[in-house]
């Protein structure tokens, strides 16, 4: 980490789960099937001079109609780490996936970064195929292209270092055309968020693509490229692997569960159990 890089704190906010299975998780499927829960998370990354949000969730409607257990509300949740969802002024979408760019009404000051390849690919010609549209909600999209007419829409083409001091954008594609993770700069190194470049941390270390994808050969690529763009392994955070709550020190008092991920973690990548 640079001298001058401004440091983060970064915390990883479980907001909902659901059950899964192993075959669910894997392309090809993995044949030693059981069951493999899923989580999923916001992002906060907080410095002493601004806060930015990574992702902002689902709500009750969608957690209702995709039969997903909701935990709480995901931007009521940035309170419990002393966050006015009122005072986010930037919110980086890793993509518009349902479960990563709801709950856009409840950030009224915000601007929202996103890849032009990303609104390309929800709103373009993929979308009139059920299986390319299926984790998006219309609703959440038609919410992004009114943001985009009111001018709260930042949009990157490509990697976009120093997004912020200490935060970088990079686009991997993948799961969706503009997936983008998020390089951020933290006491113990540089942290990145692969969000679903990665689901779990077996994709990463076995090279598994999650089966919900629109392009196998840039996920693959994408597993090396943010190990690659971290400080070590240990720098790696999937996006919906429930091992991360184990992995990582938890905030004291939450219980449905942050991690805080600009800590060392409690048990590396390489001694993990698979």
């Amino acid at each position: 980490m640079s001298s001058t890089a401004e440091s983060y704190e970064v915390y990883a906010v479980r907001y909902a789960s659901m059950q899964r299975q192993r075959r669910d998780n894997f392309f090809p499927a993995d044949a030693h099937d059981g069951p493999m829960p899923m989580d999923f998370f916001v992002w906060l990354l907080r410095s002493r001079n601004r806060a930015v949000l990574v992702d902002t969730g689902f709500a009750a409607a969608a957690a209702a109609e995709r039969k997903r257990q909701l935990l709480r509300c995901p931007i009521e949740a940035l309170r419990v780490l002393g966050v006015d969802p009122a005072g986010i002024t930037d919110v980086i979408l890793t993509h518009l996936h349902y479960d990563h760019a709801g709950n856009l009404g409840k950030l009224p000051n915000a601007r929202f970064h996103l890849q032009d390849a990303e609104l390309d690919y929800a709103t373009g010609r993929c979308m009139c195929h059920g299986v390319l549209r299926h984790a998006y909600s219309v609703e959440d999209i038609v919410a992004m292209v009114r943001n985009v007419y009111a001018d709260r829409v930042v949009f990157h083409a490509g990697d976009q270092p120093g997004v912020f001091p200490g935060i970088d954008l990079l686009l991997i594609g993948g799961h969706t055309r503009g997936l983008q993770s998020v390089r951020v700069s933290t006491a113990r190194g540089r942290v990145v968020l692969a969000s679903d470049a990665a689901h779990y941390y077996e994709n990463l270390e076995r090279e598994l693509p999650f089966p919900i994808v629109c392009n196998v050969a840039d996920m693959i690529a994408g597993h090396r490229r943010v190990m690659a763009a971290a400080d070590s392994p240990d720098h790696v955070v999937p996006g919906h692997d429930p091992e991360v709550l184990k992995r990582y020190p938890r905030l004291a008092g939450d219980d449905v569960g942050i991690a805080c991920l600009h800590q060392r973690p409690v048990v590396s990548q390489g001694s993990a159990a698979l």
